[in-house]
């Protein structure tokens, strides 16, 4: 085993039978039921699912930036072994931004308009550490750097920048105290193809040189493939399939993952029509009992209504929550 090897082998992130969601008077949305994986030091986490899946409830639970009627029931988060979930406030703030770090949807909302970004910079730095304003600033302009963010643009208003520049902005901002992991939220979200590569590539870039795991989470999983080591499939709260990027994409086992691939557009062989997946998801208020994917599945058997299926393994290392027969 050589020493890229033995670094990506341990585990830095676990969740374990995690169910967090919302607090409702019409009852407990189970946005996040049962979800459990493993992320590796230097490892790329790909995320995907529709809208409404429980992505974000999954990223903001492990952050910890639950507010209101959001909760999490039960489950585990090991950081390095330590039980995130249900530590203390005070134990929780000394980790967020230092050891783990988010880049928000949407950087046109998640920067404040009327504060230049070296400020909005400096002030993540001063928040954790004990340095001074000088200090902040070396590591600010520092940041600013690696994402390719020119020093003169240091006291400038979030409307004065492109799309693509405050994103990278977020993601600087992200970087700021050197976490470990770094959780992406839809980082690509409402950019152009052509800047949305550029963001790639330079997350890519960075992860290679610093060396920080990476939780992607998008609903487009076509921009995972070619990115991500392991990628998850979420529907309905749940991990449907999980298991090597490529694997996924070229054998795609639980009917969900099939449906979403063929949702895509092929860029290469005869044009053929596009597939779908036709009805919606369940109520994660009150699911139905077995398979949520059931009421829409092409490929339903009898019992698939009564029970659950738990993620088993189809080939090594590749897991499918689905009893049925490989329809590849």
């Amino acid at each position: 085993m050589n020493a890229m090897q033995e670094f990506l082998s341990e585990n830095i992130l676990e969740c374990q039978e995690l169910v967090a969601g919302y607090e409702l008077k019409a009852g407990f949305v189970r946005a996040v039921d049962g979800v459990s994986f493993s992320l590796r030091r230097g490892e790329f986490l790909g995320i995907a699912g529709e809208s409404g899946c429980g992505k974000t409830t999954l990223a903001y639970a492990v952050m910890r930036l639950f507010r209101d009627n959001a909760k999490i029931r039960s489950g585990k988060i090991l950081y390095s072994g330590k039980d995130i979930a249900n530590a203390s406030e005070e134990e929780v703030k000394n980790l967020r931004w230092e050891h783990i770090s988010m880049v928000f949807q949407s950087a046109m909302n998640a920067l404040n308009p009327v504060l230049p970004i070296g400020e909005q910079l400096t002030d993540a730095w001063l928040a954790h550490k004990h340095g001074d304003l000088r200090e902040a600033k070396t590591r600010a302009l520092e940041v600013l750097k690696l994402v390719d963010i020119p020093e003169d643009r240091y006291n400038a208003y979030p409307h004065q920048l492109s799309g693509g520049m405050k994103q990278r902005v977020m993601i600087a901002m992200a970087l700021m105290l050197q976490p470990e992991i770094v959780i992406m939220d839809e980082p690509t979200t409402a950019l152009d193809v052509v800047v949305q590569r550029t963001i790639i590539e330079k997350i890519q870039e960075l992860r290679k040189e610093l060396q920080f795991s990476v939780i992607f989470i998008t609903h487009d999983l076509s921009l995972l493939v070619e990115i991500s080591d392991q990628l998850a499939i979420m529907y309905a709260g749940k991990i449907v399939e999980y298991g090597p990027a490529s694997e996924v994409f070229l054998s795609p086992y639980h009917p969900y993952t099939q449906g979403l691939m063929a949702s895509f557009p092929s860029l290469s062989g005869p044009i053929a029509r596009m597939g779908g997946i036709e009805g919606k998801p369940p109520d994660l208020i009150d699911p139905p009992p077995g398979c949520r994917f059931y009421p829409r599945c092409r490929n339903r058997h009898s019992g698939c209504d009564l029970s659950a299926p738990p993620l088993r393994q189809v080939k090594p290392g590749h897991y499918a929550a689905c009893d049925g027969e490989y329809h590849g």
